[in-house]
């Protein structure tokens, strides 16, 4: 699957845009770009495509995309038949950088659960069971009213607010599609991940990373299960089928067997044992549902 950059600069003066897409399908395109993407669907159900993750799509659906974050949204078969088709796809999408208020809007006291918001958004958020009068808040924001700027600017901080507050969510993707660590206050944690990060596709253990990092392994292995709520053996391998899940979409002629061991794993069965433990499938039926989709 060709994944593609999509330019979304906004020629007007809005610092981000809103807009309201109804057709009879949705654009079947493999994508990203450097905004963020907030998604309300209105209407129609398919499939939906948020770095490695593959799950359904359905009405009332929210989805917050961060800046960078392959994506899709591919309708379901009868939506392409034009013949037979009598629904639409509506969905409102709001697009913005993460610094469309300034480069330190965010980084206000006050702004600390929008800027833990933004930042879990890196790899993906659906929220579930939203309450009807935000969903209501979505659809004025792409509403053509007598609505100014700056009115436009605080409905959409509320939504993101409640959207902060709101406990019923979903993290999509793995943590290994995407490195979404780069800007990690907590140094310890900083030096943890680079360390993950640039050496898990060879033979490591939690004793390679606490002393890179200058740690003893009990008191690392303590704080990695606080941070994660999992051993850190899990999170590698979640990191190791992350990464394969990439190359299986990306480089469509690499060979599994290839990418079991670029992805880090040491034998073949480990590598189908594990991947089908964290995606719920093996890597032939996940590049198969990708390949059928596109």
């Amino acid at each position: 699957m060709k994944l593609h950059y999509l330019d979304r600069t906004n020629s007007q003066l809005n610092s981000f845009s809103v807009t309201r897409n109804r057709h009879p399908h949705f654009l079947k395109v493999w994508h990203y770009h450097p905004e963020l993407e907030l998604v309300i669907i209105l209407e129609s159900t398919g499939t939906r495509f948020i770095g490695d993750s593959i799950e359904p799509f359905k009405k009332g659906d929210v989805v917050l995309i961060g800046a960078n974050l392959p994506h899709m949204w591919m309708n379901d078969e009868h939506y392409f038949d034009s013949k037979t088709n009598t629904n639409y796809a509506d969905a409102i999408s709001v697009h913005f950088r993460q610094d469309f208020l300034g480069e330190h809007f965010f980084n206000a006291y006050e702004m600390k659960p929008l800027k833990d918001l933004l930042q879990r958004s890196a790899l993906g958020i659906c929220f579930r069971k939203l309450p009807k009068r935000l969903l209501n808040k979505f659809i004025s924001l792409s509403e053509n009213t007598n609505r100014t700027p700056l009115q436009k600017t605080l409905l959409l901080l509320r939504i993101l607010g409640a959207l902060s507050e709101h406990e019923n969510y979903k993290i999509l993707s793995s943590a290994g599609f995407k490195n979404s660590f780069d800007k990690v206050e907590n140094s310890n944690l900083k030096r943890i991940y680079e360390f993950i990060f640039e050496n898990f596709t060879r033979p490591i253990s939690a004793s390679d990373v606490a002393e890179a990092v200058h740690m003893n392994k009990a008191a690392f292995s303590r704080f990695f299960k606080r941070i994660h709520r999992t051993t850190f053996t899990n999170y590698l391998n979640e990191i190791r089928v992350g990464y394969a899940c990439k190359m299986l979409l990306i480089e469509n002629n690499m060979k599994i067997t290839h990418i079991c061991y670029e992805s880090g794993f040491n034998n073949l069965s480990n590598f189908n044992r594990q991947f089908k433990l964290i995606k719920g499938m093996t890597p032939s039926e996940f590049t198969k549902k990708h390949a059928v989709r596109s």
